[in-house]
């Protein structure tokens, strides 16, 4: 009898995609690349590329375990939402179990396997970014505007992760790197926030756009916080991290993010928004680069 094996394989294909999907790539391929600056501005002399891909593997499992559990715990509210209704669990292609174990199994690997083979303190950094993210931010997400705050925490910390693989240890400079990462994601999700706010909405989140009809506040807020990075972008080149070339860079990539900042403050339209998240996503690789490609 003939059996037709790309029927059998399409359900375990589709799984697959679902689990990988889970541990949300792209946002994971930001965290590790941050991450990587953070590793590479700290090695004083020639990277040790084996202990590099250690920390970045480390800090994957743990950023794609704590993206499955965040999956899990808003699988209801997520169903809610046109923007995440398809999904891994609102669209039934997991099992909510699956998920729970899936993400806790990475999470739990990944802090193992930094503690092994990397050290301890970067261990406790993704151990910490992972409470952070899934015990503090995501309940906090239906209850407070206040939620993207307390979430840019988590978020900072994986390039502090880099930085403690390579020299084990923190240091003064590191705080430049953590600043930029904390304030990038102000403008970054607060745009967000306005161009899907109907959404957010539907799905009980707690955002300030929900409570602002015009986008004023909003828009404000948009405007401070990028002035605020355009100045802390600054912090490598002052420090001795890097030099002039990463300076030029960091002061064009400001004006270029504060130019989209005004646009979107000023017209206050979803498009604007969009442009402005896109402008955001853009900006913070291409300064990671100028950092690593013109570190002293």
């Amino acid at each position: 009898m003939d059996i037709d094996t790309t029927t059998l394989a399409a359900p375990t294909t589709s799984r697959l995609s679902a689990y990988v999907e889970l541990t949300k790539p792209r946002v994971n391929f930001l965290v590790v690349l941050t991450a990587a600056a953070g590793f590479y501005m700290a090695s004083g002399g020639r990277v040790d590329l084996l202990l590099l891909l250690h920390t970045l593997f480390g800090t994957a499992l743990v950023a794609g375990g704590s993206a499955a559990l965040n999956q899990y715990l808003e699988r209801d509210l997520d169903a809610r939402m046109a923007r995440t209704w398809g999904r891994p669990l609102p669209s039934g292609r997991l099992a909510p179990a699956e998920a729970l174990v899936f993400g806790s199994g990475l999470v739990c690997l990944g802090s193992i396997y930094l503690l092994l083979l990397v050290n301890g303190m970067t261990s406790l950094l993704g151990i910490a970014t992972a409470f952070l993210y899934l015990a503090v931010y995501t309940p906090l997400k239906t209850r407070t505007s206040y939620c993207t705050a307390i979430g840019a925490i988590p978020g900072a910390l994986p390039p502090l992760m880099g930085w403690t693989g390579a020299a084990g240890s923190l240091d003064f400079r590191a705080l430049g790197l953590f600043l930029i990462l904390l304030l990038w994601q102000f403008p970054h999700f607060l745009a967000i926030s306005w161009a899907y706010r109907r959404d957010y909405q539907k799905g009980g989140f707690s955002m300030l756009s929900g409570a602002d009809p015009d986008g004023r506040r909003t828009a404000i807020r948009i405007m401070i916080y990028s002035l605020i990075l355009f100045g802390t972008s600054l912090l490598p080149a002052t420090s001795g991290l890097a030099g002039a070339v990463y300076l030029t860079g960091a002061i064009a990539l400001g004006v270029g993010l504060l130019l989209l900042g005004i646009q979107a403050a000023r017209v206050r339209s979803i498009s604007a928004a969009r442009k402005l998240s896109l402008g955001t996503i853009v900006y913070l690789p291409v300064l990671l680069i100028l950092m690593v490609l013109d570190k002293i």
